[in-house]
């Protein structure tokens, strides 16, 4: 008696392109090759099924692999942000908090992260902070341990924060140890992205007084871009993350860029 598993086939089909899409987001960016040895499928069948995951919006085909989908010019107000992975942004600041040496002047980039580190600030002695986070200056002008600079320029509104739609005086002025940057994107091929122009200019700026740049941003974020770019690769020099696959650890540091992990 003959048997019809095509029933099968196409539920086997579609359970590899869910597992297909899971693998794809917790990489960031794989190639066909790895895939057919990972899902022990032909490279005919893998870009079939590249394809189908594209055309639906679930991926980014890539010459000879894919990337996880990324919306380039989308961006949270920090007040979604603060909501989304409590958890991960202390533990992120916890390690950011051991690169800082008592006497440093720092500069803590706007966002939720960098807003957790600046209240762990307290533990350290003789810190200067330059900031354009209202937030984060509110919080260090509690401690008496901290020397606050606040960057002045337009309110960007829903991010309570300022941004300079030119170059800030102020900034190019001064030479500072450590700049602890917020990334929207971070890949190998491009460095670190935000969708924001006027938030690019002066996260640029930043980093161009710095004589060490860290990121701080977690694996969904990583080998994806936003609009702009603010530093090139060789301009970072640490990434702090709460999990990267061993790839992506080696492709990193091969490009001398250190990189800590936090759970």
């Amino acid at each position: 008696m003959n048997q019809d598993f095509s029933g099968e086939k196409v539920l086997f089909a579609e359970e590899r392109k869910r597992k297909l899409v899971e693998f794809i987001n917790n990489i960031g960016r794989v190639t066909v090759p790895e895939l057919c040895q990972n899902f022990e499928v032909s490279s005919a069948t893998i870009r079939n099924d590249l394809r189908d995951l594209d055309d639906s919006g679930l991926i980014t085909r890539t010459h000879g692999g894919a990337i996880k989908k990324s919306h380039t010019g989308h961006e949270l107000i920090n007040d979604s942000k603060v909501a989304k992975n409590t958890k991960n942004k202390a533990s992120a600041a916890r390690v950011a908090l051991e690169c800082i040496d008592d006497g440093d002047t720092i500069i803590l980039d706007t966002g939720t992260t960098t807003f957790e580190l600046a209240k762990l600030l307290g533990s350290k002695k003789n810190i200067t902070v330059v900031t354009n986070d209202l937030n984060i200056a509110a919080i260090l002008e509690q401690m008496d341990s901290v020397d606050t600079l606040l960057i002045g320029g337009l309110l960007r509104k829903g991010f309570h924060c300022t941004i300079d739609h030119g170059t800030s005086p102020l900034l190019e002025s001064l030479s500072v140890d450590k700049a602890m940057m917020g990334a929207n994107s971070f890949s190998i091929e491009k460095g670190a992205s935000t969708p924001d122009l006027s938030q690019a200019a002066l996260k640029k700026q930043m980093i161009r007084i710095a004589s060490k740049v860290i990121i701080i941003c977690d694996h969904t974020k990583l080998e994806m871009n936003s609009f702009i770019n603010f530093a090139a690769p060789d301009e970072i020099d640490m990434l702090i993350t709460d999990t990267i696959s061993d790839k992506l650890r080696e492709l990193y540091e091969e490009a001398d860029i250190t990189v800590l992990t936090f759970e």
